[in-house]
């Protein structure tokens, strides 16, 4: 095995890192070719994407990463240190080099002359600003002063999982130097104490003090670590990790099944169904104060942990890490049901377990707010933990509910490696505490020690966090909307899922094509990020099909908001008439389709008891009169009514509304090649029989628009906005309501 010391140089000491470059659980990434082609800055943002995109390492958001660089001074030519570190509220996996914040180091180590104590530290973030290099305007990072004053020019500030085990234990210390003589580490301790310039300086402190240092453990919080570049840095850290996950892991692995106190619950064989069943009417009520989208997880650790002994008084407890108490709350709603009951009885469960939350919350705040304190938020939880049924998380949009499941998932695994690393020794001052809370605040259970509440407060409510949450974008029209496109892998409903994901929906492509239905929500997760959309498959004449696809989206994203239908059946035959069996099928494709859809979805809109949408596709051919295509047409006609039917029976929670159409060509599968020959023979428009499909559909889509009023054809885009402005909130108050979009049909005028 090789191995190579790295080390940095501070006041006539070295202090480094002995690498033993075999790893147990990570892997080393680093692409040297790759490397030698990038900048200093770019080899920084290379290292943060690295370590980012392993949650091992490091959980979504969280986390930051620097490096002290030498530049040219844009003001004098001179050559001045320039520190770079990750921009508030940035994600180290995607981040990008814009992403950083670009300080001088000196003004950062001049702030240390006018800081006047622990009291005031928030007056130096102020500060930073007046720092910054060039013309950078990314707002710098809380741990900024962290960074800055350690020696080290490239440094690594993380949180992973066996780290914040180690660092929330009621034995951690006594086990970090266990772990520093079983993996010749030279690891120092630091008690609890919020980011900020205090926290920087108690890290120069602890420097200071111990010259053959090579990392930081944080009391409840997380993990530094350093290289003198940024290939050495990565290196350094992954190996100190995955050291850290051999030493907690051996440990986790002695307990087994004991984990916990050992399994106190057994997991449901039913447990999809409770959660098809549960999820809409837990959504609507967290939904009350502002709609949330869900996400549910059932991984072996969350059921292990849910269904343990231990469970409700670990949960109690709340996290330990900031970065994932921000959005997991303090705590999460551990609900008090024993799974071997009826599942029938869980809705008033619920109801009673959410409202003593909701009192817990409103308590917890009014115990620590001070005057300039913000707004209590929404006394919701963010996380539901259900022995026998797994979790709940919940969030303003798809992404942000599974990064919180993701976020108690690592909190999970800290609890069971502190719990795993207790030993027979009494603890008698817990080794967080320090200057910001005294042993007598912290509580602790199996080993596991989570935060003081008042410490919790504090950065739940920092006005530094509000002022990152200000600094969010503005919601977009159908955020927090889980729209289901049935026929979205073509056509109009293509155009509707991509105008929805768009306007901040996720999108439940569903399809009998699957393929192409996952063809668009490839295109959406592109554009829009991995959690925009998702394809379902279904065939509309078949109501287990649609309950399926129903109960799909349902455990995606916890229930629905809009339900959009653009599928559709045109009967070709080569005499214009329709057999028995055509006029069948499209009656049932074109209406009782839609009928059925309404009914499955209806349950869930019940449920949730939020307002949602239902909007179907009739057609101009509904009101008039043809010759060759009465199946359509009267199935249409049809449509039309359901339409002001379902209007009725679904008020006044949903309103249902329809757009109809003249002939839309471009992008239907109701229009193929020999359909399209056809009709232009029919109408006696001459055509090279040779020509591209899209040819002959524009051929044929132009002289419908010269039929019409505009002379415009009709683009399944056009249809998709009205579609649009229908489901969502500009037209709250329309329903029972068709809209045409036929480019001015003077036969289609209603009369």
């Amino acid at each position: 095995m090789s191995q190579v010391v790295v080390g940095w140089q501070r006041t006539g000491c070295t202090i480094g890192m002995k690498l033993t470059m075999a790893l147990h659980y990570l892997e080393d990434r680093w692409d040297k070719t790759l490397a030698a082609t990038l900048s200093e800055a770019e080899l920084l943002r290379y290292r943060s994407n690295l370590l980012g995109s392993d949650l091992r390492i490091t959980n979504y958001g969280g986390g930051n990463t620097s490096a002290k660089l030498t530049q040219p001074d844009p003001l004098d030519g001179g050559s001045k240190k320039v520190l770079w570190v990750k921009g508030s509220g940035g994600d180290l996996g995607t981040i990008q080099t814009s992403g950083f914040a670009t300080l001088y180091l000196d003004k950062l180590h001049g702030l240390e002359k006018i800081y006047r104590g622990v009291a005031h530290e928030d007056d130096m973030v102020a500060m930073y600003p007046l720092c910054a290099f060039g013309q950078n305007t990314v707002a710098a990072s809380i741990d900024t002063s962290l960074h800055a004053f350690l020696p080290a020019l490239h440094v690594d500030h993380l949180h992973p999982d066996w780290a914040i085990a180690l660092a929330a234990a009621a034995n951690g210390e006594r086990r970090m130097q266990e772990f520093n003589r079983r993996f010749e580490h030279h690891l120092v301790w630091v008690p609890w104490q919020r980011p900020g310039f205090e926290l920087g300086m108690m890290l120069k402190n602890a420097i200071a003090q111990n010259s053959q240092c090579d990392g930081i453990v944080l009391g409840g919080h997380g993990l530094f670590s350093w290289g003198e570049t940024s290939e050495s840095c990565y290196r350094n850290t992954l190996q100190l990790i995955d050291h850290l996950g051999q030493f907690v892991q051996g440990y986790v692995d002695k307990l087994g099944d004991s984990i916990f106190g050992g399994a106190k619950y057994q997991t449901r064989k039913d447990r999809e169904a409770v959660v098809v069943d549960l999820l809409p009417f837990l959504r609507g009520r967290l939904s009350r104060n502002k709609r949330v989208i869900g996400n549910y997880a059932a991984l072996p650790e969350v059921l292990r942990f849910a269904n343990a002994k231990d469970a409700e008084k670990l949960a109690w407890l709340g996290t330990s890490c900031p970065d994932h108490f921000i959005r997991t709350k303090i705590r999460p709603m551990y609900v008090h049901w024993d799974p071997s009951g009826d599942r029938k009885e869980l809705r008033e469960l619920l109801d009673r377990e959410l409202a003593q939350y909701a009192r817990d919350y409103a308590a917890y705040y009014q115990a620590h707010a001070v005057a300039d304190s913000p707004t209590m938020r929404d006394p919701n939880p963010a996380v539901v933990i259900v022995p026998g049924i797994g979790m709940f998380s919940f969030g303003k949009s798809k992404a942000e509910a599974r990064i919180t499941g993701e976020l108690y998932v690592n909190a999970i695994h800290v609890m069971e490696g502190a719990s795993a690393l207790a030993d027979n020794e009494t603890v008698k001052e817990y080794p967080q505490a320090g200057l910001a809370a005294p042993s007598s605040a912290f509580q602790c259970h199996a080993n596991y020690v989570a935060l003081p509440p008042s410490e919790a407060f504090r950065i739940e409510y920092w006005a530094l966090e509000e002022a990152k949450i200000r600094r969010q974008p503005v919601e977009k029209l159908l955020s927090r909307r889980i729209a289901m496109v049935v026929g979205g892998g073509s056509g109009i409903g293509r155009e509707v899922a991509l105008l929805a994901a768009t306007s901040g929906a996720f999108v439940a492509v569903a399809d009998r094509n699957l393929a192409a239905a996952e063809d668009v929500a490839a295109e959406l997760c592109k554009r829009h990020g991995r959690d925009a959309a998702h394809a379902v498959a279904i065939d509309i004449t078949d109501k287990s099909s649609i309950q399926t696809a129903m109960h799909l989206v349902v455990t995606l994203c916890g229930g629905l908001d809009l339900l959009i239908n653009t599928a559709a059946l045109f009967p070709a035959s080569a005499d214009n008439t329709a057999s028995t069996a055509q006029w069948g099928k499209t009656l049932e494709v074109n209406v009782t389709a839609n009928y059925f859809l309404a009914e499955a979805a209806g349950k869930i809109f019940r449920d949730q008891g939020l307002d949602a949408s239902l909007v179907l596709t009739s057609s101009a051919n509904a009101v008039v009169a043809k010759r060759g295509s009465e199946a359509y047409d009267v199935s249409k006609a049809a449509v039309s009514h359901l339409i002001r039917e379902l209007a009725v029976s679904l008020a006044p929670l949903v309103r249902v509304n329809g757009i109809s159409p003249a002939t839309v060509i471009r992008g239907s599968t109701m229009f193929p090649r020999e359909r399209v020959m056809a009709s232009l023979t029919k109408y006696n428009i001459s055509f090279n029989s040779a020509a591209s499909d899209d040819d002959l559909r524009n051929l044929l889509a132009e002289f419908y628009a010269q039929r019409t009023l505009t002379h415009q054809p009709i683009d399944p885009v056009d249809c998709a906005r009205a579609i649009l402005f229908l489901a969502g909130p500009d037209a709250r108050c329309t329903t029972g309501h068709i809209i045409p979009v036929d480019g001015g049909l003077t036969e289609a005028f209603l009369r």
